[in-house]
């Protein structure tokens, strides 16, 4: 994994991520249908804007109260969270989903975690006390809205866990903003400048045939020939 400067991250921050998508697909290093979070899990704060941070990951549970064996302690918890360099995003994976039902996410924990250099959560469960998490500036990308705690709890931190289709590792690099979540390679973050421009580039192209006041559908089919073919 390559180390990012403090620079690159905020870099990535100012960037949206359908562009950064745009630009992954241009230097054609993943399939076009993996890297990014299916439409489950949902920008809770479509106007708070962009979310950037290395994924530190958990994983909860709330449908049953902890056992001796699933029950994490949430001062180590804090211990986990600032092995992962900053700015952080908390990846959450809840055992309970999709019968979600207690929400560890609220005014509380947007305090905490705001304190510890964290922008964000991204879970398959649930939140709630949004005002206060808004309040914060504390992002969160959900399936839902919840009302209780019910028997919350931490049950492992740190490790791979999946969520909407795409598999998460502590230190991963993700962006989030209204159009949802992708994970973004560390190793070509210092090449996304250039394939954003190009990409821009050949979409403007195509925007100033449309624009243009002698507009016409041939002209419109002969930049579409020149991009796409056909």
């Amino acid at each position: 994994m390559v180390e990012l400067t403090s620079e690159q991250i905020k870099s990535v921050g100012e960037m949206q991520t359908c562009a950064v998508s745009n630009a992954i697909e241009g230097l054609n290093i993943r399939s076009r249908t993996e890297g990014f979070m299916g439409p489950n899990i949902k920008s809770m704060f479509p106007n708070m804007g962009t979310m950037v941070g290395h994924a530190v990951t958990a994983v909860i549970k709330a449908s049953t109260p902890p056992s001796d064996n699933m029950n994490f302690s949430r001062v180590t918890w804090v211990d986990e969270i600032l092995k992962i360099p900053g700015p952080r995003v908390i990846v959450m994976k809840d055992l309970d989903h999709p019968n979600v039902i207690g929400s560890f996410w609220g005014e509380v924990q947007s305090a905490i975690h705001s304190s510890l250099d964290c922008a964000g959560v991204v879970t398959d469960g649930g939140v709630r006390d949004l005002d206060e998490m808004q309040e914060w500036g504390f992002n969160a990308f959900a399936t839902t809205e919840l009302v209780s705690r019910a028997n919350v709890h931490l049950v492992e931190a740190n490790i791979p866990v999946e969520i909407g289709g795409v598999v998460v590792n502590p230190g991963d690099l993700l962006l989030g903003d209204k159009h949802g979540v992708i994970s973004i390679p560390s190793e070509i973050v210092a090449d996304l400048p250039a394939a954003i421009a190009k990409v821009e580039a050949g979409e403007k192209e195509i925007i100033d045939v449309c624009r243009e006041q002698d507009f016409s559908p041939e002209k419109l089919k002969d930049i579409l020939r020149q991009r796409y073919g056909g």
